[in-house]
């Protein structure tokens, strides 16, 4: 034993010292000396962030906290010597059972024609090119394969060995709400599915949408206010002060509780449609992989379309809430009382058309956007870390963002139609058609600043309840 470790005191007998053979024994003591970043003979999470950090491995917070929790027998909060040899080697069996039963030929070296037949196994298409990719992840001899070491060296402090929770990682999106309805529904894991930790993302996406609109709110009836009477108002501002003196600071946050109220609803309905689309899509085909890109959008697509049929007349009374003068409505059941006599059913469907046409723009552009700067991500980083929640999480802000801005017009189309009164404009072209002549191509886009500028707030208010609540229900992140 090493002078090193000769000064470290264990608190129970080191597990498999005895049994190492020289070689693993060198092995694991340059390892854990690599990790051990303050020297006194233990690991913690600092310790072991910073240690990846400099070895150019992956260091996202959940998987590092994973290894201690794991590797940590004493619970202790830190991992000594002897808890780190347990892990290791016992981890190292798993990831060596994985590795051979990708090993096709049985060479001792994995391949990206491997890496695809393994993945095609699990029902997971993967093309030539993304499994080369993976392959130069881990490659680290520019041999476009991986040995058991490379295999080793960037897996072992991952917390699974499982191949699908590999891949499932670069899949998996956030649910953090920007204010807007997403319109393609997440993608869950099997396992997810299985053990019921799918409702409890749901609900933790629920709780922190409700959070985030509400913090929100003022500059969504902003939005919604400018979107319908913009021409009224010389600047933002100006609206703004308006709002405040007609109805006081209370006036707000009119509107907002029918639109945390429909994101239950929207929710189930949603995941329930994009499910069953999804199967019909697998059902039409011989092979059982998972969906691609255009599948995906053709399944959440559908799924957007039925949810917003289903829940649009709690948008069109978010809208009509919005944009109430003080004293019109006394609450959600008058104002639905109001509208349906003012005109029937077909009152709760205006704007139905634009807002049903706005879904294809936005999914589309969503999710081209989404994959492109992933793989943009994966291109780039192809040796370094993994994205962590944080780099998925701008990705999907960004072309989430992007696909508001190519849908927004239609939007702003669906709003106005939602509270016209006018019969001479009662058609999507009409009002269409009005708004260009009226205000030009720009009062197409009325309503954008303070869209955008609740962007950041609620991308963060969102994401950090987000977090704490799926703790709570001990949701994990795949």
């Amino acid at each position: 034993m090493s002078s090193y470790l000769q000064n470290i005191s264990f608190n129970h007998p080191p597990h498999y010292y005895q049994e190492l053979p020289s070689e693993e024994e060198e092995r694991l003591e340059k390892l854990f000396k690599q990790l051990d970043i303050d020297e006194d003979g233990r690991i913690d999470f600092e310790d072991l962030t910073e240690a990846l950090q400099r070895m150019g491995l992956p260091h996202i917070p959940s998987h590092v906290a994973k290894f201690i929790e794991k590797s940590d027998l004493a619970k202790s909060g830190n991992v000594d010597f002897a808890e780190f040899v347990h892990y290791v080697i016992e981890h190292e069996k798993q990831l060596m059972v994985v590795f051979k039963s990708i090993d096709q030929n049985k060479d001792g070296r994995i391949d990206a024609l491997d890496i695809s037949n393994a993945f095609k196994k699990l029902g997971i298409s993967l093309n030539h090119q993304e499994a080369i990719c993976l392959v130069q992840r881990m490659d680290k001899d520019k041999t476009l394969t991986i040995n058991f070491d490379e295999w080793r060296s960037y897996l072992l402090f991952h917390p699974s060995p499982d191949l699908k929770d590999i891949y499932h990682y670069w899949r998996h999106s956030t649910f953090v709400d920007i204010g807007e309805d997403t319109l393609v529904p997440d993608d869950f894991t099997e396992t997810e599915m299985q053990t019921g930790m799918w409702w409890r993302h749901l609900v933790a996406g629920g709780i922190a949408g409700a959070v985030s609109r509400t913090f929100t709110a003022p500059l969504d009836r902003l939005k919604v206010f400018l979107q319908v009477k913009g021409a009224e108002f010389a600047s933002v501002r100006s609206c703004f002060v308006h709002m405040l003196h007609e109805g006081g600071i209370h006036s707000l946050w009119r509107g907002n509780g029918i639109n945390v109220l429909k994101i239950a609803p929207e929710s189930a309905l949603k995941f329930m449609a994009y499910e069953q689309a999804k199967r019909f899509i697998r059902s039409t085909r011989d092979s059982g992989r998972d969906l691609g890109i255009l599948e995906r959008f053709i399944a959440g697509s559908l799924a957007g379309g039925f949810s917003q049929t289903v829940i649009y007349p709690l948008e069109v009374l978010k809208t009509r809430l919005a944009l109430r003068k003080t004293g019109q409505y006394y609450g959600i059941w008058d104002a639905a009382n109001k509208l349906y006599n003012n005109g029937g059913i077909k009152n709760f469907y205006r704007g139905y058309v634009p807002n049903l046409l706005g879904i294809l723009p936005y999914a589309g552009i969503d999710l081209a956007i989404y994959e492109t700067l992933k793989k943009m991500y994966l291109r780039q980083h192809s040796k370094q870390e993994d994205p962590g929640v944080l780099v998925l999480l701008a990705c999907g802000t960004i072309s989430s963002s992007c696909g508001q801005i190519a849908s927004y017009p239609l939007a702003l189309v669906r709003t106005r139609l939602q509270v016209q009164e006018n019969t001479s404009e009662n058609s999507m072209v009409s009002v269409f058609r009005g708004i260009v002549q009226r205000e030009g191509f720009s009062g197409l886009y009325r309503g954008m600043t303070p869209n955008f500028m609740k962007v950041a707030p609620a991308v963060s208010i969102s994401y950090v309840v987000y977090e704490h609540v799926r703790r709570m229900l001990g949701v994990s992140m795949t």
